[in-house]
Formats: C-alpha cells, sequence, structure tokens
C-alpha cells in the first residue's frame, strides 16, 4: 500500500471550542513522508507544530500540541479524521491557537476530504513496529491503554464513566471499518454539572448547543438549566427522558463511546504514522492516550 495525501485544499472556519477564538484552517496537500504538521501562519512562515507526542503541552479536556512559540490545541478531530481516512500527509494551516471545532465531530472533515480527493503518492506506507507490548494505567482513574505487536492497526475501546445515563459503552475500529459512516459523526459531550466549573475555568468558551452532546446525570431544576444557559449565552432549553438536554437526537444509541474512540484514534496519530498493533483501552482520555503515544514512541523497532 502506498501513501496518501490530499487532491486539493480543504479550508474550515470557525470557533475554537475552549477559546472561543475564530480560526481559518486549511488542510492541503504534503508530500510523501511528510506526515502531519501544522503551520501557525499568524506567528511566521516557520512556525511549524509536528504531529508527534513529544509535542503535546496540554491535555485539558483537548490535545494541544507545541513547539518553540507554536501551538495548536484540540487537535485530536482532525487527526483522527486524517487517519481514519487514510491520508499519511497533510499540512495544517492555522491562524490561530485552537482548531475550530466545527459540529464538534470529525463529520465535516470527512466531507470534505472526499470532495477533495484522497490521492495516491509514489511511496510505500511506513508501519511502525513495536519491539515489545506497551500498557499504560492510571491508578486513581483505573484507566488503561494497552499496544500488543500485530500484524495490522485496530483500536477496541470501552468507556464507563459510571453513569446512568450512558452506561458502559464499548466501540472498536481498523482501516476498513466505516469509519465515515460509524465514527466520524459522533460529537464531543459533556457532562451538565461539569459545564459550570469549565465555564469558569475559562473553558467552553466557544461551546454551544450546536457543537455538544449535553448529558444530565443528577435530577435538575428547569431554573438551573436556564441559569446555566445564561451563563454561556444559550438559548433555553430542557431535558429529555433520557437525561440529555432537548436540542439534538443521538445518531448512535452509543454516540458518546464511539465520540471517545474518535478521539483515541487522533492522540494515538501521535505515535507518528500507521501502528502494526492490537490497541485496547478502558476509560480512554487525552491524557492517558498521549502518554501512551509518547510510550509507544519508545518502543517503536528503529528501521
Amino acid at each position: 500500500m502506498n501513501q496518501h495525501t490530499l487532491g486539493n485544499t480543504c479550508t474550515f472556519e470557525g470557533k475554537g471550542l475552549h477559546t472561543g477564538r475564530y480560526a481559518h484552517m486549511s488542510v492541503e496537500p504534503a508530500p510523501a513522508d511528510t506526515g502531519i504538521r501544522f503551520l501557525r501562519t499568524d506567528i511566521g512562515p516557520e512556525a511549524f507544530v509536528d504531529a508527534l507526542a513529544e509535542n503535546v503541552s496540554s491535555t485539558a479536556r483537548s490535545t494541544t500540541l507545541s513547539f518553540g512559540d507554536a501551538s495548536a490545541a484540540t487537535v485530536e478531530h482532525i487527526l483522527s479524521a486524517l487517519t481514519g481516512m487514510g491520508i499519511d500527509n497533510a499540512l495544517i494551516r492555522l491562524d490561530n491557537a485552537e482548531v475550530p471545532i466545527l459540529d464538534g465531530s470529525a463529520r465535516l472533515y470527512v466531507e470534505a476530504f472526499r470532495k477533495a480527493g484522497i490521492i495516491p503518492q509514489d511511496a510505500p506506507r511506513r508501519f511502525l513496529e513495536l519491539a515489545h507490548e506497551v500498557e499504560v494505567r492510571d491508578e486513581r482513574s483505573g484507566a488503561w491503554v494497552k499496544a500488543v505487536p500485530s500484524g495490522r492497526p485496530g483500536i477496541s475501546i470501552t468507556v464507563d464513566f459510571g453513569s446512568r445515563v450512558l452506561g458502559v459503552q464499548s466501540a472498536e475500529w481498523t482501516p476498513d471499518a466505516g469509519y465515515a459512516s460509524g465514527i466520524a459523526p459522533c460529537r464531543t459531550f459533556v457532562f451538565f454539572h461539569e459545564i459550570e466549573f469549565l465555564a469558569r475555568q475559562g473553558l467552553v468558551k466557544g461551546g454551544d448547543v450546536d457543537n455538544a452532546i449535553v448529558i444530565i446525570e443528577h435530577p435538575v431544576s428547569q431554573e438551573q438549566i436556564d441559569d446555566l444557559c445564561a451563563l454561556l449565552g444559550l438559548p433555553s432549553l430542557t431535558c429529555t427522558e433520557e437525561g440529555y438536554l432537548n436540542n439534538l437526537k443521538l445518531h448512535f444509541p452509543d454516540e458518546c463511546g464511539r465520540h471517545k474512540l474518535l478521539d483515541i484514534i487522533g492522540d494515538l496519530r501521535l505515535a507518528g504514522g500507521w501502528l502494526n498493533a492490537s490497541i485496547t483501552a478502558f476509560k480512554p482520555g487525552h491524557t492517558i492516550n498521549t502518554q501512551a503515544a509518547k510510550e509507544i514512541r519508545k518502543a517503536l523497532v528503529l528501521k
């Protein structure tokens, strides 16, 4: 199998989920063996940040990459879309600190990539091989990620928030599975009781009812919902019997679990490419995902 890049440039714009800053972003074709690189055009023509685990600088509710004076926040969805659609090489030009959240999923990226075309390049795809099994654990939360050498990439996760609404959800992906239809449309989510804290911490400034699923885990009054909507500048909403704000319908009963799969696909792309390993994870999140990517890079077979 050869490497692939885009046939044409794709452009996106919108607010960052956490900063609320408006950004313009283009995803462009790149030569073979480039990998995925971000370029902060507002800083300068050489303000590159490579999509590699050693450049992770923060995992506070999203994954941020930094190198020198340049950084790019909330990169997991675009990295996931590039991986899910089989794209090896791309240059991502960004004119602000955070990638636009768009609709909170990877759907719009997938649609744009398909329209632009995904073309083969004159170089074989370089698969990453593990010298040994890698496992990363968080004893406090019980979360873990394990990577076992395999003949092909694959990721299987289980999500358990101890939530009466979500329950326990599982999802899996391989490169020949239906990423575009089964994973890309799955939106980010947040628990109602977390939103006020996040907002007062200066996060979710770009959050709105179009880019996040809001889960109401504990009984709340309509007055509490109205107060929070006012804090975030949102229209008045109500709680459904299923435990979600009534601004949307789920694409899948396990959409939240599938979104965590979307995230880990993007975070593990920071290992540097296509990893021939069977990945299993329990309670994955950006911190443990990127820690696993760092350990995987240390365990790669050098060629």
